[in-house]
């Protein structure tokens, strides 16, 4: 009986600290140009994988704040809407998600919650039902532009790549470009998770990303540090190829 005791709480003790590995970590907040900042969240890309960085991209308008990408994790989104709201007393009002991976859209029911417009392609929200993952309340079939408080940025699918549906995001004002894990950071060399890649059609998806928008001064990639500016374009060319 005892023995049988004993091993119950070794179990309890196992679990217990398993729970505690996996909590979800704090965000992070960098600043990036003018009103633009880079969100850091972290998530497990596998069940024995450490916790991995994740970027989403925001800006703070006079009408409020633009996502690109929901933080990796619903409590790391309501830690970024809490942050937000404590700081400059205003709420999300428009969110994009560049692809139907969870790591992009998991937080869009806490965003509907607090008043967000949340949107996607169609063909993203069609992989993200299929996937069972949180599906947007909007969505868009063509490449579209939005105005929010006098920051424009316009969508733009450049062709299959990491997923069959990844767009980026361009802010042509200030040159900024998101574009999600459809582009790989200096940082690695890795190609990172392909289940739904397209490997060949890659490369020429980029170099369309190159042809309109070479001339970005910050582009920031869906993982990892985004230093090295455009240089992340020709860089994903090689870690793909």
């Amino acid at each position: 009986m005892l023995k049988r005791l004993a091993f119950f709480i070794f179990l309890l003790i196992v679990v217990f600290q398993a729970f505690a590995q996996k909590q979800e970590p704090k965000i992070s907040i960098t600043p990036l140009t003018k009103n633009y900042y880079v969100c850091t969240s972290y998530g497990y890309p596998g069940d024995d994988a450490d916790l991995f960085p994740s970027n989403s991209l925001f800006v703070v308008t006079d009408a409020g704040i633009i996502l690109i990408d929901t933080p990796w994790g619903e409590n790391q989104t309501q830690q970024l809407i809490d942050t937000l709201y404590k700081t400059y007393h205003k709420k999300i009002v428009l969110c994009i998600a560049t692809h139907f991976h969870d790591d992009r859209v998991v937080g869009f029911d806490v965003l509907k919650k607090q008043g967000t417009k949340t949107y996607s392609s169609t063909l993203t929200y069609k992989l993200a039902k299929a996937e069972h993952n949180k599906l947007p309340e909007f969505t868009f079939s063509r490449d579209t532009t939005f105005t929010i408080g006098g920051v424009t940025l316009k969508t733009y699918f450049p062709g299959e790549g990491h997923t069959k549906d990844n767009i980026v995001v361009w802010f042509p004002n200030d040159l900024v470009l998101h574009g999600g894990c459809f582009v790989k950071s200096l940082e690695t060399d890795s190609k990172g998770f392909i289940g739904d890649a397209n490997l060949k059609q890659w490369p020429a998806s980029v170099e369309n990303v190159i042809k309109y928008y070479g001339h970005a001064k910050y582009i920031i990639p869906g993982h990892q540090s985004w230093a090295g500016g455009v240089e992340q374009l020709s860089h994903t060319i090689d870690v793909v190829k």
